[in-house]
């Protein structure tokens, strides 16, 4: 079979984008939590670049993508290690790109994954048992459900869909980060005072917000695997996903707490941005404005039930992209079309989905709850009084963001604007 070297072109820059959102997170989470703690978010996110990309080369891809095991279960582990013995990847409609174009596409989905948890527990975890937590986490939730909907496991087999990661990325990660924020106390426990939750950066933030769109047309866009008219629809579907989000948060923003902010317009982004993938390329672009208004008011309520039930999710990971993904997900059901995904909504769709992607939620709050009290029984997960006093970016990294200034505190200086995302 014959390469073909547009569809590879259009996949390296696809995983050149994807690759961008994990730095662009970086700077959207940094912008949101205290100036004493902004090094130590921004310091996971780039650290899971590094651990999650030498786990994929050596066995993740072959977890993945290698021959399916046990029923459809994980993938040989030794088919590609190292990446060796890597062919032609053939695409949906018979083209070819290289093996390792594919791979290395697909690995950026496994490095973004974890990082999207470290929102949640923001200023609660200490670095090593963090980087044990996603190095598990990977092993026993990513790979397995990464196999399983998108390797030719059995939910793929069962007729599950997601096109770009509404269950495999989104809801895996969300209902982990959910269960991290269950098991480990808040912040106004650990501190013994009102946390100050206003974001000390929000130029970070908008910054951070058009990384990630910007990369998001390589996630969902190049999800397609070559350059093609569901590639374009992929793409176009995002953008007006993320734009309708965006806007119809900013005016409920308006409405219920008095002014729009550029914080709200830019979680309202994100929150169309992580709706849409599972349904990027199975709906028509109408679909995608309606999905697009109907993520806000699902993503703010509930934002508003981890506030009632004083569940310490830092910036909101749950609601934004765990419950965002779940409802993408279920979107597929309702809004699929026949003209574009080759299959049609309906209630048995529905129901796969339903049982797909709760059976993900279910899973992936035990693993996360239980890998997390686990590595609490061999070592101290949440730091110590003193380095949060001195605040985590000295006492874990010995640096600060900002010199000549004094970010360390806990006191509660301003409004709320973090509990918005």
């Amino acid at each position: 079979m014959a390469l073909d070297s547009g569809n590879t072109a259009f996949v390296l820059v696809s995983m050149a984008l994807v690759n961008l959102m994990t730095p662009g997170l970086a700077f959207f989470y940094g912008g949101l939590v205290r100036s004493s703690n902004v090094l130590t978010i921004m310091m996971q996110n780039y650290a899971s670049m590094g651990l999650v990309t030498i786990i994929w080369v050596m066995w993740g891809y072959s977890l993945c993508f290698g021959t399916s095991k046990g029923s459809g279960f994980i993938g040989a582990p030794a088919d590609h290690y190292f990446l060796e013995d890597m062919g032609e990847f053939e695409t949906s409609t018979g083209n070819a790109i290289p093996e390792i174009v594919f791979a290395g596409f697909q690995g950026m989905f496994a490095v973004i994954a974890p990082s999207l948890m470290t929102g949640a527990f923001a200023d609660r975890v200490r670095f090593v048992p963090y980087l044990i937590f996603i190095a598990v986490w990977v092993h026993l939730v990513y790979f397995p459900f990464c196999h399983w909907v998108w390797g030719g496991g059995w939910m793929f087999r069962h007729g599950v869909k997601d096109f770009a990661g509404g269950i495999v990325v989104h809801t895996t990660a969300g209902f982990s980060a959910l269960a991290t924020v269950v098991a480990l106390p808040n912040r106004q426990k650990m501190e013994g005072a009102e946390v100050d939750k206003s974001p000390h950066n929000i130029p970070f933030v908008a910054l951070g917000t058009g990384l990630l769109w910007f990369g998001w047309f390589g996630f969902n866009g190049g999800s397609a695997l070559e350059a093609s008219p569901t590639a374009a629809l992929a793409a176009m579907n995002s953008e007006i996903s993320a734009s309708a989000a965006l806007f119809f948060w900013m005016l409920l923003e308006w409405k219920l707490e008095g002014k729009p902010t550029l914080v709200g317009a830019c979680v309202g982004a994100i929150a169309g941005l992580a709706t849409i993938p599972p349904a990027a390329a199975f709906v028509k672009p109408w679909a995608a404005l309606v999905i697009g208004i109907l993520c806000v008011p699902w993503c703010y309520a509930c934002i508003e039930i981890t506030k009632k039930y004083e569940l310490d999710d830092a910036l909101d990971v749950w609601a934004v992209h765990g419950m965002g993904g779940l409802f993408g997900t279920l979107c597929i059901g309702i809004f699929a079309n026949n003209d574009v995904a080759g299959f049609e909504a309906g209630g048995k769709l529905f129901g796969i989905q339903l049982l797909a992607v709760t059976g993900c939620a279910v899973y992936s709050f035990i693993i996360g709850y239980a890998t997390i009290k686990a590595i609490g029984k061999f070592m101290p997960v949440v730091p110590g009084q003193d380095d949060l006093k001195l605040g985590l970016d000295i006492s874990m990294h010995g640096a600060k963001a900002y010199s000549g200034e004094d970010h360390s505190g806990s006191v509660k200086k301003g409004r709320d604007f973090a509990n918005r995302v």
